[in-house]
């Protein structure tokens, strides 16, 4: 590895954490800053932006916020908060299934917002700790990502996947990825169940509670939108929401049913068409236009690929919702739904271009340099995927960024899939927005980032959940594939 490279690869990092450091939209912003330099200031060969991860993005999220536009979140909401209050013991489990759930639906983890402060009242009326449930809860969050069928790192993975040469499909990914994390996610709720102090034991709340200022604080509010009264119209957009699911699950289990073209390819030799105006259409262009003629062959029939019934679906249903639903379509624009999702577009345009141009520049030097070791070890790519993420938070750019380099180095697509719940790792700095949200609600004041930074209510959940979830992935994947 040499100095140049090494130079550069700090460049890349020194990017990625002064973006992480800014949040928002300057993560994916700032990572063009150290675009600018490789390219023009090192000469490097531009990677190349992922178009198709960021068309589908752009796609599911209009379509989750003009589905929170109608309404149809708040039913969703309301639905979780009443199995949560039916059983507010055991509320450490139940959280987090509900917001995993809201996750694997949306395809986004900024839905809990809502959520999370009826969690936190729920287990304080209950005596509680309301640490032991939100910690976990917010870890779930964004675990639900990787078991989301329109979440990007999903559609990535199969994207990518089949592109090497391991062809794979939606639902494939979610029958490993969905009880994998379910079993991460049980494990780090028992871990978080006799969490700390209880809240009759605890000296610092204790204290708390004899300032009557405080008292009312973290007593006198009440979060809940059990009186709220959803219209027929919201539901309807859920209704029309999971049809979409459904029918994008469907043309993946099942992709015979979409429809097929024929597959028009320029050969050699083949000629420019000049028209009478004096205009020129090249032989690439005829053979994409599907014309065939002297010079261009046909390559049987192609059929429609995932990428783009992903985009139809959710783009159609987002329009069913807005002409049948009464959803406003600027109520969603200025939704928490679209507004996080079109800054994950940015963050993972600007991170997956830089890190696709600093690795497809050194790819044959990567692949001398840990030949060995992935021969030897080929799962401690989740160790890279778990670093990486931890640097950039978003899976998706994970996945986008890292996953053609681990197929290049020779790792095995099913080793792949077993290491996919690694690419969360963005809780060990807990600067995310959900976790700094819940931190925020939870009036008991017990969910906390720690006086050392690392010491926090996410880390212990964080773990065991994507350890204990990487290791049944792992194990599921070897077995069946």
């Amino acid at each position: 590895m040499s100095i140049l490279m090494i130079l550069q690869l700090l460049i890349v990092l020194g990017a990625l954490w002064v973006g992480s450091r800014y949040g928002s939209l300057a993560l994916g912003a700032i990572s063009g800053i150290g675009l600018a330099i490789l390219v023009f200031g090192f000469g490097l060969k531009p990677g190349t932006p992922p178009t198709d991860v960021i068309y589908i993005i752009i796609a599911a999220v209009t379509c989750a916020g003009i589905m929170q536009a109608s309404g149809g979140m708040d039913w969703l909401i309301q639905i979780a908060e009443k199995m949560l209050r039916k059983h507010p013991d055991r509320i450490t489990f139940l959280a987090p299934l509900c917001t995993f759930f809201l996750t694997v639906l949306v395809g986004t983890g900024h839905v809990v917002y809502t959520l999370m402060p009826i969690i936190c009242d729920i287990a304080l009326k209950k005596g509680i700790r309301p640490e032991r449930p939100c910690g976990v809860a917010s870890i779930a969050s964004q675990v639900g990502i990787t078991c989301s069928p329109i979440a990007a790192a999903v559609v990535a993975f199969v994207t990518i996947s089949n592109a090497n040469h391991f062809d794979i499909t939606i639902p494939q990914v979610l029958m490993i990825s969905i009880p994998a994390c379910l079993c991460g996610l049980m494990a780090a709720a028992a871990a978080s169940y006799k969490r700390g102090l209880d809240l009759d034991k605890d000296p610092q709340f204790q204290a708390k509670l004899k300032d009557p200022e405080q008292y009312k604080y973290i007593y006198g509010n009440s979060a809940t939108l059990l009186d709220k009264e959803i219209p027929q119209s919201a539901k309807n957009a859920v209704f029309i929401f999971l049809g979409a699911l459904a029918v994008i699950v469907m043309f993946a289990a099942f992709p015979d049913l979409l429809p097929e073209y024929k597959q028009v390819q320029a050969i050699k030799g083949a000629e420019d068409l000049t028209l009478a105006s004096g205009v020129t259409i090249t032989a690439k262009e005829l053979a994409k236009a599907g014309v065939v003629a002297s010079g261009f062959t046909e390559h049987g029939m192609v059929g429609l690929k995932m990428n783009l019934v992903i985009q139809i679906v959710m783009i159609t249903a987002a329009a069913l919702m807005i002409i049948f639903c009464k959803a406003a379509p600027k109520k969603a624009v200025s939704g928490p739904v679209w507004q996080s999702g079109m800054v994950a577009v940015v963050a993972i345009y600007g991170i997956a271009w830089l890190a696709d141009t600093y690795f497809s520049n050194y790819m044959s030097t990567m692949q001398v340099m840990l030949a060995d070791i992935v021969k030897e070890y080929p799962w401690a790519i989740a160790l890279v995927f778990f670093a990486v993420s931890v640097l950039i938070n978003s899976q998706g750019a994970v996945v986008v960024a890292m996953l053609p380099l681990a197929y290049s180095l020779g790792i095995a697509g099913p080793v792949l899939l077993g290491v996919l719940p690694s690419v969360y790792g963005y809780f060990f700095i807990p600067n995310y927005p959900s976790d700094i949200a819940t931190v925020n609600f939870d009036r008991s004041g017990t969910t906390v980032i720690g006086k050392y930074l690392l010491n926090h209510s996410f880390m212990m959940p964080g773990l065991i959940c994507v350890s204990v979830s990487t290791l049944v992935a792992y194990v599921l994947s070897m077995l069946i594939y």
